[in-house]
């Protein structure tokens, strides 16, 4: 048996809370090692996992990891807020009661570990000192060390950065045992897999998975989860899925800090590390502060403000490139420390790939596996460099610390955070919304995030071309229930001051035959410069019943191609669509209970503006 606080006082951990904690879960788990692990333990622990065969190397100072093929994205459907109060049942949240679900899990987890170290790890989503340092700390268990170096890359983990917190009690426990992988029954009756966000406990445990948001449980489960229900709880902050970025305007010297939230596959992460077209690079410089997440907050100044609590990027990898996010593949250059996780890996080069990283497969297959581990060469020749039988996995991933990313803000550790200026709202949308339309109320801000959606396809989802709504992009990581969640927003905005500027905005729009009307990527900034003239009253746009839109003459187009009538779709309102849009946005809001009458009052006011456009 071991010994719990004679190993963690000999680490420097020696506050009773987290004594009696790591004691409790090792006797349920019963882990044959324990070990506390700080950010310094990082080159060990490669070379470990290395020699174990957990990574393999890929390049100089990068690895590769190849996950289950069960296990290769997040479980919605097994994914479960937990409180004491039937209260807080939401739409979105999967609720339970915690006693029932809390015993389940613990007995799967009960002697899970056995033969297994269990590895401390002392984390802080926040930069030390910040104003939400309370809601920031916590200790991950794990009994899997590629956990370990991943949150390393996602957290700020050290034994001495817990130790300074104001109050080392306060700290989230988030537990996170893998389970035997092969035999969980994922995707039958007999699931066993369970990543339970107990949140009025502040406890969070996570049980059958070693991939990602599963298992690195400082990311979503605290970062996002948690926070949201503490945020809420303590009326304090808002914890969202926003990317922020700063545009810097050399020749003025401002900075504007713009935070947004978008649905998979919106273009979220391009935009938070976009670099400005050749046309404008002598004068704007975007700076990275995340692209994932954001903690706000109401300043001393009735301002916003916001931060990034995350210490790294675990991006997306299909698609990235150098015309898409030439940032992202700076982050992943050798002597980065990157990991890969499900990519195509060649055993002989050690080289990673995924479908888009190159407009053309790799050259010679020989040696090339793909995300199952299955030799490419050993495919029917027409399948080896077929779209229809793919080298990595759609949700393969990448992860970096923020210091790997070019533009990576100066500001992103402050811990007074960063004024937020705009937040915006985007998602896949070939028609109806405009390149981009500010809305000056707050209250219909707010009710434009919670009708933010991104098309369906009609293999998923059934209607081509209807949204599947998204709030706030927030749908599968909300722990309030809508109507309280949108509330907390409101009382939120209600203590500002000075308030930022909503708007939506779509890169997405399609000509008649299908092709994109906008070129989006780095093209994406003029429509935030604009946002930003807007706020600053050096535009004036044109009011439309969904907000206000550019005039053609107002968008700054220097060096960009693109014809009147283009730009006129671009801007243009299409109100009967719109009306049809009304109508599904009123019975989409209809399913949340106790939705604020501010929310209503905003949706009322929309669709009395578009009957009378119309």
């Amino acid at each position: 048996m071991v010994d719990v606080a004679q190993v963690l006082n000999a680490a420097g951990l020696t506050n009773p809370a987290v004594i009696e904690y790591v004691q409790e879960w090792a006797d349920v788990t019963r882990p044959d090692r324990i070990e506390v692990v700080s950010a310094s333990d990082d080159a060990r622990l490669l070379q470990e996992a290395l020699d174990a065969g957990e990574l393999e190397p890929a390049g100089e100072g990068l690895y590769y990891s190849q996950s289950y093929w069960k296990d290769t994205a997040r479980s919605e459907e097994r994914t479960i807020v937990a409180t004491s109060n039937p209260d807080d049942k939401g739409v979105y949240n999967n609720w339970r009661h915690s006693d029932e679900i809390k015993p389940v899990v613990i007995g799967n987890m009960t002697g899970a570990s056995e033969g297994k170290t269990m590895y401390v790890i002392p984390y802080l989503m926040s930069a030390p000192g910040s104003p939400l340092e309370a809601y920031a700390a916590g200790i991950e268990l794990t009994d899997n060390r590629s956990v370990v170096l991943q949150m390393i890359r996602m957290a700020r983990v050290g034994v001495d950065t817990f130790n300074a917190l104001a109050d080392p009690t306060s700290f989230v426990r988030a537990v996170h045992v893998t389970g035997d992988l092969e035999n969980l029954g994922q995707g039958t009756p007999e699931d066993k897999r369970y990543f339970v966000t107990v949140a009025d406990e502040r406890t969070i445990l996570h049980f059958g998975s070693s991939y990602g948001g599963n298992a690195l449980l400082g990311k979503i489960a605290h970062g996002l989860r948690q926070a949201n229900w503490d945020g809420g709880a303590s009326g304090k902050f808002l914890a969202e899925q926003y990317m922020l970025i700063a545009i810097h305007d050399k020749q003025t010297g401002r900075k504007y800090h713009i935070a947004g939230g978008f649905p998979s596959a919106s273009g979220k992460t391009n935009l938070a590390m976009m670099v400005p077209p050749d046309a404008l690079g002598d004068r704007y410089y975007v700076e990275f502060f995340g692209d994932d997440i954001a903690w706000m907050w109401v300043g001393d100044d009735g301002k916003l403000y916001g931060m990034n609590p995350e210490f790294g990027v675990f991006g997306v990898a299909i698609d990235t490139n150098e015309k898409t996010n030439p940032n992202a593949l700076a982050a992943v250059q050798p002597k980065t420390g990157a990991i890969f996780t499900n990519t195509a890996y060649d055993v002989n080069t050690h080289e990673t790939w995924w479908e888009g990283k190159t407009p053309d497969y790799p050259s010679d297959v020989t040696g090339w596996r793909d995300w199952k581990g299955n030799l490419i060469s050993e495919r029917p020749e027409a399948e080896q460099r077929s779209k229809d039988f793919v080298w990595a996995h759609p949700n393969c991933r990448f992860t970096s610390t923020m210091s790997n990313v070019p533009n990576e803000s100066p500001d992103y550790n402050d811990p007074a955070g960063v004024p937020i200026d705009g937040i915006i709202y985007g998602g896949r949308t070939r028609d109806r919304e405009p390149l981009i339309r500010a809305i000056d109320d707050p209250a219909e801000g707010v009710y434009d995030g919670l009708t933010l959606g991104a098309e369906a396809t009609a293999a998923a989802e059934g209607v081509a071309g209807q949204l599947r709504y998204d709030p706030m992009s927030m749908r599968p990581f909300l722990a309030l229930p809508e109507g309280r969640y949108a509330q907390h927003f409101l009382n939120i905005l209600d203590q500002l001051t000075d308030k930022p500027l909503f708007a939506h905005v779509n890169w997405f729009q399609r000509d008649a035959d299908g092709g994109y009307l906008w070129p989006g990527y780095s093209e994406n900034l003029r429509a935030l410069l604009w946002m930003m003239d807007y706020r600053e009253g050096r535009a004036t746009g044109t009011k439309t019943p969904v907000g206000v839109v550019p005039t053609k003459d107002e968008l700054n187009l220097d060096g960009l191609d693109i014809s009147d009538a283009d730009l006129e779709q671009l801007l243009a309102i299409d109100v009967d669509r719109w009306k049809q849009e009304i109508e599904l946005r009123e019975a989409h809001l209809k399913q949340f209970n106790g939705l604020p009458q501010e929310i209503w009052d905003a949706h009322e006011r929309v669709a009395k503006a578009l009957d009378a456009e119309a």
